[in-house]
């Protein structure tokens, strides 16, 4: 029988992408290259800001070195279906949600490479056994992550409406539930060795917890202090706080084959959505547009 993290991993991420893609069609792609404004702000906020945040945060953060890349490895990766429900769920502008979620699951061919190998550089040095491929990486990601995003494109581009509606319909819960199921098979695999690495490095939730909070604040008010509309600020804020849990958890367990950055997945997968929930809905309702505001007053007294 087939190990979970060589076969039936990888397809539930490749499911949990190609859900995504039923999204999206290809003019969404063009409308965000119309009013780019919102979406490059949120992306180099995810790709390049975030990323930095969690160097800087994690460099000086008193754990283990193999820890401290396994936070690089979550900053590195993108925002999911998880972030995508949250927009939704709190009434945010999900086409951008999604559209940061599709063109970040491009960008990772570089992005995570790059920064997962520099983290072991910094952390653990050149002599480490761990070691990232460039082209293993590119061809993992290209089958779990960009090849199931076009498909779902494809379908949602090309097949009757109703088709596609009977398939979004469903996944708006079979997807969250697939990344409950990855994380829950995480943390008790193995005779529940994670576990127990769990139950024995529980503070290593902290760094983990702040990395959350500070990702959404500079999505937040970075957006805010470039004259994004609110809706888009705290939907940018949330697809940059809330990175794919079991993407970064495959990457670790897959790839990097690594017990401990598989821990810090894990643990950034058991907290983070709810979390960044909370959070959400408190900057949803932090400081809206002053136009919006004045609308609703003037519309009050109509």
């Amino acid at each position: 029988m087939p190990d979970f993290s060589d076969l039936l991993m990888p397809v539930a991420i490749a499911i949990i992408m190609l859900g995504i893609g039923l999204t999206l069609k290809f003019k969404d792609f063009a409308r965000v290259f119309i009013k780019p404004k919102a979406i490059l702000t949120g992306l180099a906020c995810q790709l390049l800001l975030f990323p930095i945040l969690a160097f800087i945060v994690i460099y000086f953060w008193p754990i283990a070195p193999v820890y401290k890349v396994g936070v690089i490895l979550i900053a590195s990766v993108p925002g999911g279906t998880a972030s995508n429900l949250i927009t939704h769920m709190l009434k945010g502008r999900v086409a951008l949600s999604v559209s940061m979620t599709s063109f970040n699951s491009f960008a990772i061919i570089f992005t995570i490479p790059l920064f997962v190998s520099l983290a072991l550089s910094v952390f653990l040095g050149k002599d480490t056994e761990i070691a990232l491929n460039f082209i293993d990486t590119f061809r993992e990601i290209l089958l779990t992550v960009i090849i199931p995003v076009i498909i779902g494109i494809l379908i949602n581009e090309y097949t009757p409406k109703s088709f596609t509606d009977k398939l979004r319909g469903p996944s708006r819960y079979v997807l969250p539930l697939l990344l409950i199921v990855i994380v829950a098979y995480a943390m008790f695999s193995g005779d529940g060795g994670n576990a127990k690495l769990i139950l024995k490095d529980w503070h290593l939730v902290f760094p983990l917890l702040v990395i959350n909070f500070l990702g959404m604040l500079i999505g937040f008010f970075t957006s805010k202090a470039i004259g994004i509309k609110h809706d888009a600020n705290f939907t940018i804020a949330i697809e940059v706080g809330l990175q794919n849990s079991a993407l970064a958890i495959y990457i670790a367990s897959h790839i990097l084959r690594s017990d401990a950055m598989e821990v810090m997945a894990v643990l950034y997968g058991s907290f983070s959505f709810f979390t960044t929930l909370l959070i959400g809905f408190l900057l949803k309702k932090y400081s809206p547009d002053k136009k919006q505001a004045v609308k609703k007053i003037n519309e009050s007294f109509n």
